[in-house]
């Protein structure tokens, strides 16, 4: 019998693609457009740079929350229909977030709003391998992942341009709207899976397994401080280049983001690297570049801070890309392996909500240099933790190959 899901080239494969592109841009936009503006937001409510952090905090900590249990629902109700429900919630949320009266209630809006979102990050690749072709599976996977870039990217330029002439609140409510034309395109375009679902695991059982896997667990912690660190530098960056000497417009300040390509380029070239050269290894490595890169930040000359911003992009988002990509790989053979990835998400999405609030605490406290000693701190952390379990199961060269 011929396997049902589609082929590259075929009308569902275009399809299938296309709305997850769309689905991860209408993520993305939504979950990070208020990073370049946060300046303003402070301004308005009259808090410091640590409590506006949590306008991006409350959004992750609602997607690490909602991913597991969006997994479990949509074993229930089926993929599709389950990302139907998150995307057209969010659509609507983050249409309503701009129009906060309180900053505590746009921080709650925020927080059910990353619930909602947290159903297309949940189930985007489980539902793309239950629709396309495994031969096919890779290239569609980087369809939805540069959709995430791009809608990251996106929504902090237009969240920016828009905010820098008529504030903040529009800005925002900008970027809801083009999600929310990118979630219909998502509800309009999205096919049915072509396969039956295996049943679901149960969770807690799964979770347990994967936290006692310590190869799986050196991974998770790793994006739980590499994402953490990551975020802290863009929370903080725009309160700093906002001030004397540099006295940068929001938007010139957003233009910054472009750094983020430099990161969709490392994040497939570190893997034609790991062909050669052991994972780990280039893990380190991209880690060195991320220590490098912040490094830079602390000059003052301006051009030395946009180089360092771009070397700190690349390095981590090559190191994410190895994490992530090693994830399934050492939770393969073993009980609870389909949890590992949304256990890695969990991570990930809690150390962008705990460690961006404190990056923005610590430059409060201490300026730049304070978020730059915790960025450093997490990621010589993270490099520990990477070498100390190479070490210990056949070392930076032997271990990936040591795993099942």
């Amino acid at each position: 019998m011929s396997d049902p899901r589609a082929d590259r080239g075929s009308p569902r494969y275009r399809r299938a693609l296309i709305a997850l592109f769309c689905a991860g841009l209408a993520t993305m936009a939504q979950m990070y457009s208020p990073q370049g503006l946060l300046p303003q937001i402070g301004r308005e409510f009259a808090i410091d740079p640590g409590s506006s952090s949590w306008v991006i905090g409350a959004t992750t900590i609602g997607v690490a929350l909602g991913t597991l249990p969006w997994a479990r629902v949509s074993d229930r109700l089926g993929r599709v229909a389950t990302m139907r429900w998150a995307a057209a919630a969010a659509m609507v949320l983050g249409l309503t977030v701009p129009f906060a009266p309180t900053f505590e209630t746009m921080i709650a809006l925020r927080a059910i709003e990353g619930l909602a979102l947290g159903g297309l990050p949940a189930i985007a690749v489980t539902a793309l391998a239950e629709t396309v072709h495994p031969r096919t599976l890779g290239a569609a996977v980087g369809s939805y992942v540069a959709g995430t870039t791009l809608g990251g990217l996106t929504g902090r330029l237009v969240a920016g341009a828009v905010a820098d002439h008529f504030g903040w609140r529009l800005g925002l409510a900008a970027v809801a709207v083009l999600a929310a034309l990118a979630a219909v395109a998502f509800l309009i375009l999205i096919p049915r899976t072509a396969v039956p679902q295996p049943p679901g695991a149960r969770i807690l059982g799964a979770l347990l397994a994967n936290l006692r896997n310590p190869g799986v667990l050196v991974l998770v912690l790793q994006a739980f401080l590499l994402m953490g660190g990551f975020v802290a530098v863009y929370n903080t960056l725009a309160f700093r280049l906002e001030q004397p000497p540099y006295d940068l417009s929001l938007m010139q300040v957003s233009w910054l983001f472009l750094a983020y390509l430099a990161g969709a380029v490392s994040s497939n070239w570190v893997w034609r690297i790991a062909r050669r050269q052991p994972p780990t290894g280039v893990l380190l490595v991209c880690l060195a570049i991320m220590l490098g890169g912040v490094g830079l930040t602390m000059s003052s000359a301006l051009w030395a801070i946009i180089v360092g911003l771009v070397l700190f992009t690349a390095g981590f988002f090559g190191a994410h890309s190895i994490a992530s990509g090693l994830i399934g790989r050492r939770a393969a053979g073993r009980p609870g392996a389909s949890q590992a990835p949304p256990l890695y998400n969990l991570g990930y999405y809690g150390g962008s909500s705990l460690l961006g609030w404190a990056g923005g605490t610590a430059f409060a406290a201490a300026g730049w240099n304070g978020t730059v000693a915790l960025i450093v701190g997490v990621t010589v952390v993270a490099a520990a933790l990477a070498w100390g379990y190479a070490r210990s199961h056949g070392g930076i060269a032997g271990v990936d190959r040591a795993t099942p």
